[in-house]
């Protein structure tokens, strides 16, 4: 039963149904998730924990850099999580994407331009 609320609690905040939104287009490290939501790095990290906590999202650290994907590996969550995320429209989460786009293509462009050295940095820093 805590199981089960964990996972509803969850998905009760907008803030972490935007973040699950994001997540569905793929992996993303947390500096992405930050400049899509336009939050600070501490607020998107703690809903980034809650969503862990509930066992939707899972991450991998490469060097000091964090990513995160939904975790896909439980049927009952997988549903639930398709289930919830087609309800919200594109249009709900437009400025997320959009802000997302950009900063991907300057993340990338930044990428572009550094040393070989540097290639494994996240964010271009």
């Amino acid at each position: 039963m805590e199981n089960v609320l964990t996972i509803f609690k969850a998905l009760s905040e907008e803030i972490r149904l935007r973040i699950l939104k994001l997540l569905e287009q793929g992996e993303l490290c947390v500096c992405d998730i930050v400049a899509a939501l336009d939050m600070i790095q501490p607020k998107v990290s703690f809903h980034l924990a809650v969503l862990k906590e509930a066992g939707l999202i899972k991450d991998r650290k490469q060097g000091k850099w964090v990513h995160y994907k939904i975790d896909d590996s439980d049927i009952f969550r997988r549903f639930l999580l398709l289930s919830t995320l087609e309800r919200i429209s594109a249009e709900t989460v437009s400025e997320d994407t959009r802000r997302l786009k950009d900063f991907l293509e300057i993340k990338h462009q930044k990428a572009n331009v550094l040393s070989l050295s540097n290639k494994t940095a996240c964010c271009g820093r």
